[in-house]
């Protein structure tokens, strides 16, 4: 990447605005199509989709077939983080996908999406949950989309297991777009307390992220934070120019890995911009609840992780990132 980088990776992130509006008005001029606007497919393959899987028998093959039917075919990699159930005979046996990679033990999602990256083969890697069902239209809507300086987000409507699928997603539940925090107890992530509730719109309070850059903040979210490999779009060139995902995260517990990668992309002259059609459907495992409180236990040490980070200067190991991650993926069993 040139010349070391000195400053910390706070102190970068102050200097970077997110006003990304050349980019997509060059898309609306080019394609006569609204950014927000479903349709417009690319006219060649241009996207990866990794997906870490680790013990999501229940939902995968619902998953896969979502995948099996969009509108854009692109090369699909699902990496199994050491599951114990049939994850990976799932994915194996399921005819979308392109490669089958086995971790040879339990790395945490960091590690094995790091792992797929580094086996994908297109220029925009879109990184997605093994929970996410999605339309048919939201690849060929972020392929379409792609852009060298930019990070797509897309969104999630959270669905109780066993509860049957809505007619569409509606991007309503996610919390980057209508937020309700608690009031009196410090946010999980600014550490604020709120004195009286709020009917919080982030997304539309934002102008869609512009006025999240130079640092500025929307109460608990800033614009690292809105970056999300729920369903996210990154240029590969870049994910490797920046290190990828820090796999301490998977060692210390749940959370911020993504919080960490969209700050150094960002940190590194990328703008984050929301592609407000491309939602899916966020399945809830059965045992939800209990989840949930074991991620909460592990978040405190995976957000003095993230904070330490960015205190330090980002990191700059394009070649030892792609030699780690290379070393390790010929430990994998790989499955085409």
């Amino acid at each position: 990447m040139g010349v070391a980088v000195t400053e910390s990776l706070r102190a970068l992130l102050l200097r970077q605005d997110n006003d990304y509006r050349p980019i997509t008005s060059r898309f609306e001029a080019e394609n006569r199509h609204g950014w927000h606007e479903a349709g417009v497919t690319p006219t060649r393959p241009c996207a990866s989709v990794v997906i870490p899987a680790y013990n999501v028998a229940y939902c995968l093959p619902a998953v896969l077939d979502a995948l099996s039917v969009q509108t854009h075919t692109p090369e699909i990699i699902v990496v199994d983080d050491g599951s114990t159930d049939g994850t990976a005979d799932i994915a194996r046996r399921h005819t979308c996908v392109d490669q089958v990679i086995c971790l040879p033990e339990h790395r945490g999602a960091a590690t094995a999406r790091n792992v797929g990256a580094v086996a994908a083969s297109q220029n925009t890697v879109v990184f997605m949950d093994a929970d996410m069902v999605i339309p048919p239209h939201v690849i060929a809507d972020l392929a379409a989309r792609a852009d060298d300086a930019a990070v797509l987000l897309g969104f999630r409507h959270n669905v109780a297991h066993g509860t049957p699928l809505p007619d569409a997603p509606d991007i309503y539940e996610d919390h980057r777009v209508r937020w309700r925090p608690p009031v009196g107890t410090p946010l999980l992530y600014s550490g604020i307390v709120l004195d009286e509730p709020i009917d919080g719109w982030p997304l539309e309070h934002t102008r869609d992220l512009i006025d999240l850059g130079y640092g500025r903040t929307y109460y608990d979210w800033d614009l690292p934070r809105m970056v999300v490999t729920a369903l996210l779009a990154v240029p590969r060139h870049a994910f490797f120019e920046v290190g990828g995902f820090d796999p301490e995260f998977g060692r210390l517990g749940w959370g911020m890995e993504d919080t960490h990668l969209g700050a150094k992309l960002i940190a590194a002259g990328l703008v984050v911009i929301p592609v407000r059609q491309a939602a899916g459907f966020h399945l809830d495992p059965p045992d939800a609840a209990a989840l949930w409180q074991s991620k909460l236990a592990s978040w405190p040490a995976t957000l003095r992780h993230y904070r330490s980070l960015l205190e330090a200067p980002p990191p700059q190991r394009s070649a030892l990132f792609t030699a780690e991650t290379l070393r390790l993926l010929s430990r994998c069993e790989v499955n085409r």
